[in-house]
């Protein structure tokens, strides 16, 4: 038996799934270890063998891939702990890098600018200078670039960035300064803007190339370990890495485009939520994944994630293609708190893994959304986390009544109910954010949710915003796993070619398109990707002239672009504007800016098998009845042991379905059944699930 191992490691846990030939996936969790993440690694990989009566490295024989995310390349930014790194830049515009943009993410708040990538006594310029048409109008001084690496290799860089002012029109002179570089300063990472992001927009650029940087040294030590490791072990298999594209890519391209794992931890949510869907036939989807400490929510029309080139990340710019996820600081361990003027806040401040929730026992004095949950009835004190952790319903009460209660003159109930509330209500804002704010209305939509404390407030985010159907995948708190699992071969390339729409030239376009196609097949290849299983998407940022931002809207392009093919190329641009924003200008005319290619390699996909109709009745699987709140009173509760339920059962609300990982709660007003994967599918009292899968594909 072959099998294929998801692994995400996040803040506080790392997670696994592990997928084998006709068996059902099997999920397991080991503590993440900050200070050698491997260590959690290969202690989740225990677990699986020993389920399997297994030695490790007799697991790891049969395991075909291992599917790795990780957020090392991410804490190194927001942490500031990433490599001593150099930039290299044109004469004349050594600041650019730390002046960053003049707009403000929050623009009525004071704050101060994130600490730079690069401080500025690292940052040395050249004489080189290509202008607007690519032409080289002085040559690069190759004095000022060994001048450059002098004063790193005394200032003892472990990286270096290159962006030059023009030079994704003309990369010569960058290329030239690596070859410099690496006479120069041999060993030392270099990171070049013509490779890394070779488009206009010369903050971006250079953002996303000094990222590249900062991180490149750290990921490619830890890569470096980790094959070593396995290989030593025995590994002879594949390993993946995940990308913050939604694609997967090989450790090798991983050390070159080091920025392209970062916010690629909850990049796996997408590709998981196309496959759960796709189970029903459902397109458009969109996923929520409510962890310790935060929530993200990401949005899937028609099958494809959404993906955003204005990322950011601890104040600085990625530019290159991530999916478009939105985050906010509401998880379990989101703190409640009652502001001046006797308001109820909740998070985005959070207890962590360390203390923790009041109720985990571990010196938490401040109460939490997991605590207010405990205290309303809804989780098992003695079955948390499979019984590992007993929880502590006194201090719970006594940290909501201190905190809470007491300040809004409420019971500790009430108070409980309303930071559970509170959190929805908050979560309910974010969903918004990825689906009205970008011109998408969620009752077309099936809200897929993941994490350990999401099925406990899935019910009223989708009655908040009348989402007619709910998935909750029977592996829901490893989603991002099994969604790496489910992620192909991904690269993505971008050329700048600003023009007017109607002046393009077609001859130019067409030989941009081939180049960056050529070199996607050659990447894909190099990961053993035959060449005739590779696909090959096109694409164009336009916007109106006079325009700050861009659309990115589809190209059909089958190696012969035509003239008709940029007016339809147009006529998509209007619909998406519209579709955005509201409205369309169509006899204002367009400019093209970026052209960009997407390339994917198929990997194969873990088998989650249907399930038999279940024999026996859902009575079966009852495990008893607890007092919970819903809707303002307490009602006696049947409690359900999800592993027991399976393909048919149903369930009227007021429900709750425990696993080992996740709790499921379903209002009086909702009802649950289980799919033919063993899935849950939760929807308004009395609907007809049928009906509403149809109506919900009619959308897409």
């Amino acid at each position: 038996m072959k099998y294929r191992i998801g692994v995400d490691v996040g803040g506080t846990f790392t997670d696994f799934l592990v997928s084998g030939e006709g068996k059902a996936a099997r999920v397991y969790k080991s503590s993440t270890t900050p200070e050698n993440p491997a260590i959690g690694f290969f202690a989740g990989l225990e677990q699986a063998a020993r389920d399997e009566q297994l030695s490790l490295q007799a697991l790891l024989d049969r395991v075909a891939t291992v599917v790795h995310g990780t957020t090392i390349t991410t804490n190194a930014v927001l942490t500031s702990t990433g490599a001593k790194t150099g930039f290299i830049t044109t004469k004349g515009f050594r600041d650019v890098l730390n002046m960053r943009r003049g707009l403000k993410e929050g623009q009525f708040k004071r704050y101060a600018p994130p600490p730079p990538l690069v401080p500025r006594h690292l940052i040395c310029v050249v004489e080189e200078r290509v202008t607007v048409t690519g032409a080289i109008e002085r040559p690069l001084v190759e004095e000022d670039v060994r001048a450059a690496a002098r004063h790193f290799r005394q200032e003892k860089v472990e990286a270096v960035a290159v962006s030059y002012l023009w030079s994704f029109l003309n990369p010569k002179h960058e290329l030239r300064t690596r070859e410099i570089l690496e006479e120069e300063l041999p060993g030392v990472y270099v990171s070049l803007s013509v490779e890394i992001l070779p488009q206009i927009r010369v903050y971006e650029r250079h953002s996303t190339t000094a990222l590249n940087a900062y991180c490149g040294p750290i990921l490619t030590r830890y890569l470096s370990r980790l094959e070593e490791e396995l290989k030593r072990r025995g590994y002879a298999g594949q390993l993946l890495i995940m990308q913050s594209n939604g694609g997967v890519m090989s450790p090798q391209v991983a050390q070159r485009f080091a920025s392209n794992t970062l916010l690629s931890g909850p990049a796996g949510a997408s590709g998981a939520g196309v496959f759960y869907g796709a189970t029903h036939g459902l397109r458009n989807v969109i996923t929520i994944d409510m962890g310790g400490t935060s929530f993200d929510v990401a949005l899937v029309k028609d099958g494809r994630p959404t993906v955003t080139t204005d990322g950011s990340i601890g104040g600085h710019r990625i530019a290159s293609p991530i999916l478009d996820i939105h985050t906010i600081g509401a998880g379990g361990g989101s703190i409640a708190r009652v502001e001046t003027g006797e308001l109820l806040a909740v998070g985005p401040a959070s207890a962590g893994a360390q203390p923790g929730p009041v109720c985990y026992g571990r010196g938490g004095t401040l109460p939490t959304v997991t605590d207010a949950d405990f205290v309303l009835g809804y989780l098992d004190g003695d079955a948390f986390h499979g019984g590992q952790l007993k929880l502590d319903l006194a201090g719970a009460k006594r940290s909501i009544e201190e905190h809470v209660a007491k300040p809004l003159g409420l019971g500790v109930t009430e108070a409980a109910d309303g930071v559970y509330q509170v959190i929805n209500a908050n979560m309910a804002a974010a969903l918004n954010v990825v689906s009205v704010q970008r011109g998408y209305d969620p009752r077309e939509f099936v809200l897929i949710v993941a994490g350990g404390a999401g099925p406990i407030h899935a019910a009223p985010i989708a009655r908040d915003l009348e989402i007619p159907l709910v998935l909750i995948p029977r592996e829901s708190s490893v989603f991002c796993a099994a969604g790496m699992l489910i992620s192909d071969l991904q690269h993505d390339y971008v050329r700048t070619y600003a023009r007017d729409l109607d002046k393009a030239d077609i001859g130019q376009i067409t030989r941009l398109l081939k180049e960056m196609a050529a070199s996607a097949r050659k990447t894909l290849v190099e990961e053993d990707v035959a060449k005739n299983r590779i696909s090959i998407g096109y694409s164009a940022d336009l916007r109106y002239i006079g325009q700050f931002n861009e659309v990115e809207v589809p190209i059909e392009f089958d190696g012969n672009l035509k003239r008709e093919e940029l007016n339809r190329l147009a006529d998509r641009f209007h619909a998406r504007h519209d579709a955005l924003y509201g409205y369309a200008m169509k006899g204002a005319p367009a400019e093209l800016i970026n052209l960009r290619v997407t390339a994917r390699g198929p990997t194969p996909k873990p088998k989650f098998p249907r399930s038999a109709r279940a024999k026996m009745p859902a009575s079966k699987a009852l495990i008893g009845r607890r007092e919970a709140y819903f809707g303002g009173k307490w009602i006696k509760t049947p409690v359900y042991d999800g592993l027991k339920l399976a393909n048919g059962h149903r369930l009227a609300g007021p429900a709750i379905v425990q696993q080992p990982t996740t709790t499921i709660i379903v209002p009086p007003d909702f009802d649950l059944r289980c799919d033919e994967f063993n899935n849950y599918l939760m929807y308004a009292k009395g609907a007809n699930v049928s009906a509403l899968i149809q109506q919900l594909r009619r959308g897409t």
